[in-house]
């Protein structure tokens, strides 16, 4: 990481930002580009092993994507602010933001029902009653991180 200094070191800090994120963004392999899409997500953490939820429709490029490689990186980032300096002309944006790279699982029905309480519990913090007949037309993936930085810049007080 090119600046040090705003570099989160500590894994549970690294959590509390994706707890904070609302959306992300996804990157998958696509005939030499990547192919990004942003995606509602939940989290489970088991020590330091981290795995992101998502869900979809069950079918789209996406999935023929993730056939094809389950190779994936990830990005997600939160806490924005502009900060401007009238009187020096300058401006800088706060921020923090976790990036990453893993590899991407399907969910079989007998999961898919935690992995969508656990994504659901991400936007709601208590339980929530979903519409489980919606279940047999809805794809649950998880992506199973490898490996992640966070990055933060904020405001010195």
């Amino acid at each position: 990481m090119r600046r040090s200094d705003r570099e989160i070191k500590s894994f549970d800090e690294i959590i509390k930002v994706i707890e904070e994120c609302d959306v992300c963004r996804v990157a998958l392999n696509a005939d030499g580009y990547p192919y990004i899409i942003p995606l509602n997500f939940g989290m489970k953490t088991d020590g330091e092993r981290v795995e992101l939820y998502f869900h979809g429709a069950k079918e789209g490029t996406k999935y023929e994507l993730i056939e094809a490689d389950n190779r994936a990186s990830f990005e997600m980032d939160c806490a924005h602010k502009l900060v401007t300096d009238t009187e020096s002309g300058n401006c800088t944006m706060e921020y923090k933001s976790v990036i990453g790279r893993g590899r991407i699982e399907p969910i079989d029905d007998a999961e898919k029902l935690n992995a969508l309480s656990i994504l659901m519990e991400h936007y709601h913090k208590s339980d929530f009653s979903f519409d489980k007949s919606v279940m047999p037309q809805t794809a649950v993936f998880k992506l199973v991180v490898e490996s992640m930085t966070g990055k933060a810049r904020l405001k010195k007080k």
